[in-house]
């Protein structure tokens, strides 16, 4: 196999992890195509055969995704819901409204954040602030200039997480749920072409909630082409490879 299109979301997280996928590709002589998805393209996308490996889904969450004619592999990073603050707090299910006083979210989390704070009920009448994933890191750095003490629900990872700015929140009953495992969907008719080497080394593959971070962090906050970040991470200048 000499080409190989990789399909991913149009965000900042998604085109740094396609761009460090594409670099093993590469050493095995593969020449790869990127093409943008929005989240409800993407099923058509890998049905049409327009993309031969999305990079990546999230499972449990995107198992619909995986077909007969398609192949799931890796364990490139593990996705988490997490509440955090701005300063050491106690457990969420021991929280106040003497310990935060606002709830700052993420906006592809809302809706799960809402089904949590039904078992919140001392939290539940803060005030609630939906907040656009590139703008979350502006919008904590104001909060903390202005003294606030905000409960952040934020998906790891995410460029923020790869600042000082918030300590985690321990949660545990799970609310915001679980964590899940980013993995690629490769179409079975392109995995059958496939050198074997190239297919262990993928399936292999390790970046981690820290290094996910930092390629968001580069590429979404500092502005730095994605191929360049991963091209960071493979010279290990970006964070220790084993971090």
């Amino acid at each position: 196999m000499t080409q190989m299109t990789i399909g991913h979301l149009y965000t900042s997280l998604h085109a740094g992890c396609a761009s460090a996928v594409a670099r093993v590709l590469e050493a095995h002589e593969v020449e790869v195509e990127f093409v943008d998805l929005d989240p409800e393209d993407i099923e058509e996308a890998l049905e049409q055969g327009e993309v031969d490996l999305l990079v990546s889904a999230w499972f449990p969450r995107d198992e619909k995704l995986s077909g007969p004619g398609s192949r799931v592999i890796g364990d490139l990073y593990q996705p988490q819901i997490s509440f955090a603050a701005l300063k050491a707090v106690g457990p969420v299910n021991t929280l106040t409204s003497a310990d935060v006083d606002r709830v700052i979210v993420a906006d592809d989390s809302r809706e799960i954040l809402e089904k949590a704070l039904k078992q919140l009920p001392a939290l539940s009448s803060l005030p609630m602030e939906v907040v656009g994933e590139a703008a979350l890191i502006a919008r904590l750095e104001k909060a903390q200039a202005e003294g606030e003490a905000p409960l952040v629900v934020a998906t790891q990872p995410h460029a923020v997480f790869h600042t000082s700015l918030l300590t985690l929140v321990e949660d545990p009953g799970k609310l915001l749920g679980g964590e899940m495992s980013a993995r690629m969907i490769l179409r079975e008719d392109v995995a059958r072409k496939a050198d074997t080497d190239l297919l262990d080394e993928l399936s292999e593959m390790m970046l981690g909630n820290k290094v996910m971070s930092a390629l968001d962090y580069m590429i979404g906050v500092e502005g730095q082409d994605p191929d360049e970040a991963a091209e960071a991470w493979q010279r290990g200048r970006l964070i220790p490879r084993d971090a």
